[in-house]
């Protein structure tokens, strides 16, 4: 993820959440300017209480956790309902099988990366998670679009919609919109992030879409991933 993604003046407040207190320390040590971590917790009893008593931006949320009853970092999610849209999840875990994946997001995380992220990376994940933004690692996304994508209609794919599309620009869309972070999809595609970044525009423009989460669930819809 790059460090340009969602730019912005003020850190994003964080907390994070997780049963290891050499992994909290590791991300705390490891994240950026962009990011001010507010406070941590070690299981889900713990978490829900923090984050009422916190508000953070974003919760960084290990997806086992233990306490509570037994639901680990979904049942936080669920038992901080009341705090969103103040409040988001973006569940951080070492784990990248779909049924955690999909338990963490229908229970209402707004997005899911892999411990093997970077400091960099997850700073910038925050902040888009921050925003609004809904963020995966690359090749999640699609647990997510399998679980969720039948219930977003069967539309069928649009020729004039595409059509407004640049052969380059559907390529940039679909790797996006896959939860590629702009890096990545430069380095796939062999072209800089700034080139990236003006396509992902013109791209929301023309489809007349707000974000990189409106666009997954676009192309998700048509059926174009």
């Amino acid at each position: 993820m790059t460090t340009t993604d969602t730019p912005t003046t003020e850190p994003v407040d964080v907390l994070i959440v997780d049963d290891h207190l050499m992994f909290r320390a590791g991300v705390r040590a490891s994240l950026d300017e962009r990011v001010r971590v507010v406070g941590e917790a070690a299981d889900v009893d713990a978490a829900v209480e923090a984050a009422h008593a916190l508000r953070p931006a974003v919760v960084l949320l290990d997806v086992h956790l233990p306490g509570g009853l037994g639901g680990g970092g979904a049942e936080v999610a669920r038992r901080c309902a009341d705090l969103a849209p103040g409040t988001r999840f973006l569940a951080l875990s070492v784990s990248d099988a779909a049924e955690d994946v999909v338990a963490v997001i229908r229970a209402g995380a707004r997005g899911y990366v892999t411990k093997a992220i970077t400091g960099p990376e997850l700073s910038g994940a925050a902040q888009r998670v921050a925003a609004g933004d809904a963020v995966f690692s690359p090749r999640l996304a699609g647990f997510v679009l399998d679980a969720f994508g039948t219930g977003m209609g069967d539309v069928a794919i649009a020729d004039d919609e595409l059509d407004r599309l640049s052969a380059r620009e559907q390529e940039v869309m679909r790797l996006i919109a896959r939860g590629y972070t702009y890096r990545e999809v430069a380095s796939k595609l062999f072209i800089s992030v700034k080139t990236v970044e003006t396509h992902v525009s013109a791209v929301l423009r023309k489809l007349q879409l707000s974000s990189r989460h409106e666009l997954t669930r676009w192309a998700a819809a048509r059926r174009i991933l």
